[in-house]
């Protein structure tokens, strides 16, 4: 799992990331990313970058996609096991937890097994209302 803690989130921070992700997956290889409807997500400028790589595909989330659940499962446990009624001196001490506990979980990562066909999946995506613009 590749990370990086950043002060911002904007687009730049997140085109440098994706920069980071593009130098560390081989070459040939298609890159799926699921990304939430975060503006610096459909940036202009994020929007030009995805038009020069175009082994990128981006999927984005409808609003509460219980899908989701995995990543926010991930999150939720970082800040259960090692934030919550953690001290921390400063902002470079708090990454630093975050750096470790992503390092110790990918010692034994494993990919998440989804747990119902993804045939049911899609028909209840079918079955949803399209969300209003």
């Amino acid at each position: 799992m590749l990370r990086r803690c950043m002060q911002r989130h904007r687009h730049g921070e997140f085109i440098r990331f994706l920069n980071a992700i593009e130098a560390a997956v081989p070459a040939g290889k298609l890159i799926h990313v699921v990304l939430d409807n975060y503006g610096s997500h459909k940036h202009p400028k994020t929007r030009a970058w995805l038009a020069r790589n175009p082994r990128w595909i981006f999927h984005f989330t409808p609003t509460s996609a219980s899908w989701l659940n995995a990543v926010e499962g991930f999150f939720s446990a970082l800040t259960r096991r090692r934030l919550r009624r953690g001290t921390f001196s400063g902002v470079t001490d708090l990454q630093a937890a975050i750096k470790r506990y992503i390092a110790e979980h990918n010692r034994n990562a494993r990919p998440f097994v989804w747990t119902k066909p993804a045939n049911d999946i899609l028909a209840a995506l079918r079955r949803a209302p399209e969300p209003s613009v």
